[in-house]
């Protein structure tokens, strides 16, 4: 007997059977069409599609994807600038309508990836036409800015969303980077001899004030030093005077002739330039005439320094008299 027929059909019917069940993986979704028109969704897990009938047309992913760019832009002074930039993108959700967006506004990957990167280039350029290339370093953030504002509505239409662009490198030509380059250099070269003359002149500033504090302190050392010699001078002449008063006072009082005093300090005097004298000859008259005329002549410029402080003092006191009017 011949079982072919049979055994063909049992394998037509297992076939059949096992085809009608379908897995989703997980982070994507199935979109299943009959004769051609969307029928439903299929979500991640063991589905179960009527067979010979529905098709799956196309599994959707709904994880993060990302695309790398690298296109060049003209600034508005005519300078060339390369970027490298990186998307991330992704399904804006799970909502059949927006899968449906998703599997059915372009023909294949192909063709959205194409219509999405230029679109960013499109952005990109027309906001760079716009700035001049010593403007475009410092405006990363206002260039992303820029392309998600146009994005976002034209993504969502076709059922996605972008989730970030980065600009990882921006690149000008070689005669550019030369030249911003000595700019740079001649900036910085500036800035250094600007600090160094700042650190010159804080220097001598400091020293000019160190050396003027020195020499205040100095002075005002000097000043307190000769104010306490006068004032010991003046201590000492004044203890002086009070001992040799008390002296002429004792003698009086012992019935001695004041001048007894004068002879002790004459001897004295002649004692001390003996013990002190260390080789230099000094003629002093050692007779008691010589003794006398001498002392009647220091009694006698003693009483003209006297007469005269009292005349300059008589002169600093007198009051101002006016001149008689004419």
């Amino acid at each position: 007997m011949n079982h072919l027929p049979e055994i063909a059909i049992g394998f037509a019917v297992l076939y059949v059977f096992f085809s009608s069940f379908v897995t989703v993986a997980q982070g994507s979704i199935a979109v299943i069409t009959m004769f051609g028109k969307y029928s439903r969704m299929m979500r991640p897990g063991l589905n179960w599609k009527v067979p010979l009938f529905e098709q799956i047309y196309r599994r959707v992913s709904v994880q993060n994807r990302s695309a790398e760019l690298e296109f060049q832009a003209t600034t508005t002074d005519q300078a060339n600038v390369g970027f490298k930039a990186m998307l991330l993108y992704a399904v804006v959700n799970q909502e059949d309508e927006s899968v449906k967006n998703v599997a059915f506004k372009f023909i294949d990957e192909r063709s959205f990836m194409q219509a999405l990167v230029r679109t960013v280039e499109g952005s990109v350029r027309a906001f760079v036409a716009t700035k001049r290339q010593s403007e475009i370093l410092g405006l990363r953030r206002e260039i992303v800015h820029e392309v998600k504002n146009q994005l976002d509505a034209s993504l969502e239409e076709w059922g996605y969303h972008l989730i970030d662009l980065q600009i990882n490198d921006i690149v000008f030509d070689s005669v550019i980077m030369e030249s911003m380059a000595r700019v740079v250099a001649s900036a910085n070269l500036r800035a250094a001899a600007e600090n160094e003359g700042q650190a010159l002149l804080i220097t001598k500033t400091k020293a000019a004030e160190a050396e003027g504090r020195a020499i205040q302190i100095s002075a005002e050392a000097q000043r307190d030093a000769s104010r306490l010699q006068g004032q010991g001078v003046a201590q000492f002449r004044e203890e002086m005077a009070k001992g040799v008063r008390q002296s002429i006072a004792e003698m009086t009082e012992a019935g001695l002739d004041p001048s007894f005093l004068l002879f002790f300090m004459w001897t004295e005097s002649l004692k001390h330039f003996a013990e002190q004298g260390k080789g230099n000859v000094i003629f002093l008259d050692g007779s008691t005439d010589g003794m006398q005329r001498q002392m009647r002549e220091l009694m006698a410029m003693g009483q003209l320094k006297v007469a005269e402080n009292l005349r300059q003092t008589q002169q600093f006191t007198r009051p101002t008299v006016p001149p008689p009017p004419r």
